[in-house]
């Protein structure tokens, strides 16, 4: 699903990301963890492709078979559209939109139907508990709420992948729980594959891997190590 090799990012003379590696299978849910500067959002970034490492002739990042870093800008737009979906700590979502609109945006972007999106996002909204929430708009509904607007907004193009930086951040406890639970239903009922950058060492523990920075690099005990899961 995800392989990455030596991701190395700088800002000016600091070098965040160190020359990471990287393997994630299909279906998995990987959290990383780590204390606040180790690299962490940094690399969730690049993975997702919303930046670039600064070594790109000497690295690769493989997704879903294909090499992203020898796209062009377009096809890399296009990529990250169909194939990627984003869950943040603030949840994003457009003040002036309804929760249905919200969700259909990636669908739009990507040209589908109205009338399919609006279904596809009816679908998931109902999934998730939402189906009383259509027509609301987001400072109309709990955080709790808010973000699983988020969760179907980025379910909407059905994606190989769904990155989250600190999904559960904003929550109270028992959103927070609800959210943790609902990321193991999606992957056990539609194989759906997480990478969650989290603080949260309740949700970080219930990983199928949990991968922990330091100093910009990714470092595994020797006794969690499972060849067969990467």
């Amino acid at each position: 699903m995800i392989k990455a090799t030596n991701i190395q990012k700088f800002y000016g003379k600091l070098q965040v990301l160190k020359g990471v590696d990287l393997h994630i299978k299909k279906g998995e849910i990987v959290s990383i963890v780590g204390a606040s500067g180790a690299g962490k959002t940094t690399l969730l970034q690049i993975l997702g492709t919303l930046d670039l490492q600064s070594n790109k002739s000497e690295s690769k990042l493989v997704i879903n078979g294909i090499e992203v870093t020898k796209l062009s800008d377009k096809e890399l737009a296009k990529f990250r559209n169909e194939h990627i979906g984003f869950i943040f700590q603030f949840h994003q979502l457009l003040p002036e939109f309804t929760a249905l609109e919200n969700v259909c945006i990636p669908a739009f972007i990507k040209k589908t139907a109205k009338k399919e999106a609006e279904t596809r996002a009816k679908e998931l909204l109902d999934f998730l508990g939402l189906s009383h929430r259509y027509d609301h708009k987001p400072n109309e509904l709990s955080g709790g709420e808010q973000q699983r607007v988020a969760v179907a907004r980025a379910l909407i193009n059905s994606p190989s992948i769904i990155f989250a930086d600190e999904p559960s951040g904003n929550l109270d406890t028992e959103s927070a729980d609800n959210l943790h639970r609902l990321f193991f239903e999606l992957r056990d009922q539609f194989g759906q594959t997480f990478v969650i950058v989290t603080h949260n060492q309740e949700l970080a523990n219930l990983a199928d891997r949990k991968l922990t920075m330091v100093d910009g690099l990714i470092t595994i005990p020797e006794e969690v190590v499972d060849e067969s899961r990467i």
